[in-house]
């Protein structure tokens, strides 16, 4: 087991990495508040592991609540997060339940922000079960609900208890999940980790085979690179929004499709291939870099070209984003391979080209 925290003082979290952690209830109980807890899952992750996972805390004498919801990002929203608060008032869950989010980004953004709400803030345990969210969204606090008009619009920052990254569930990961996961860990190496990017250029063939030892590298080394950031910056007022690269264009093709036709990992790989064109245009990438970036993201499997949506609705879109300041967009590029920025430097123009050339 491999084992980092994201130091905020006195709110401050391990996250526990590695094979088969998901069988040991030992490892959550010094994590809850009291004997009670509520375990929220989806109905593609439940039949797989609610059973064991919440046997193993009812032996440890704890009351669980069970909570199962319809998977997928379309059923990130008011009605889905309801469910939770049914769940948990018809069960008498008190101030001192402990919610613990079993499943991937969708299950976990809803769980902390249920819980950042139930009787006004209840402490949570991650428990991450799909690659994106083992690397990104369980860690940072971060919890939302989507809406028509934009993804992840209404939400808090709300921090778990602990983050719990069981890679041995992997292996039950579809294909298509563990590449949108890896655009999350390219994310990394190219916003800030030089050394990691050429780590994942190395070591893509054995990521995507499942090695065991290549898939914990990859969640502690982006675990690691993501807990410094929230720890300097925890609620985005600065650094920690070049987090978001390729996000801006990447929540535009999710809402512009309607959420879940492309997985969130697809839509911010083809953003960040409009992101390295845009910073082109602005003189701070070569055609190489640029070309660099499509390639690893193309040997992950994943998309290299947006949505064909249209300039327009794209930037329509993307006026929705939280970077929005004073009605200006500002947007993460990249200064350099492996070093990013937030700027408010580009040109309509230049990102209506971008757009267009890479859709």
């Amino acid at each position: 087991m491999r084992t980092l925290n994201v130091e905020l003082a006195d709110r401050s979290y391990p996250i526990r990495i590695g094979g088969g952690l998901l069988a040991d209830p030992e490892l959550v109980l010094p994590f809850v508040k009291s004997r009670r807890v509520a375990v929220i899952t989806n109905n593609v992750v439940g039949p797989l592991y609610l059973r064991a996972f919440a046997d193993g805390l009812k032996a440890r004498g704890l009351t669980v609540t069970e909570i199962v919801l319809p998977d997928g990002e379309a059923h990130k929203d008011w009605e889905t997060l309801n469910t939770i608060f049914d769940g948990l008032l018809s069960s008498r869950c008190d101030r001192g339940t402990t919610l613990i989010a079993l499943g991937g980004g969708v299950v976990g953004d809803m769980v902390g922000f249920a819980a950042a709400t139930y009787q006004r803030g209840v402490p949570f345990i991650q428990v991450p079960t799909t690659l994106l969210s083992q690397v990104d969204s369980s860690v940072g606090g971060k919890t939302a609900i989507n809406h028509p008009l934009g993804k992840n619009m209404i939400g808090a920052f709300y921090q778990p208890r602990m983050v719990l990254a069981d890679t041995l569930v992997l292996n039950t990961l579809p294909e298509r999940e563990l590449k949108a996961g890896l655009a999350e860990v390219i994310k990394y190496g190219l916003i800030r980790d030089l050394p990691f990017l050429e780590w994942i250029e190395e070591n893509l063939e054995r990521l995507l085979a499942r090695d065991a030892d290549a898939l914990a590298e990859a969640v502690e080394r982006s675990c690691r690179n993501k807990a410094e950031v929230v720890a300097a910056d925890e609620t985005e007022q600065g650094v920690r929004a070049t987090l978001n690269l390729g996000h801006t264009f990447g929540h535009a093709i999710e809402t512009g499709l309607g959420y879940g036709v492309w997985l969130h990992g697809e839509a911010v790989a083809a953003g960040a291939i409009m992101a390295a064109d845009l910073s082109r245009r602005l003189g701070w990438l070569s055609d190489t870099d640029v070309e660099r970036v499509r390639s690893i993201h193309e040997r992950a499997g994943l998309p290299v070209k947006g949505a064909p949506l249209g300039a327009d609705r794209y930037l329509e879109l993307m006026a929705h984003d939280k970077k929005v300041a004073d009605g200006t967009l500002r947007l993460v590029l990249l200064k350099a391979i492996g070093e990013a920025v937030i700027t408010a430097e580009a040109s309509q123009a230049d990102i209506r080209a971008s757009i267009e050339a890479c859709c």
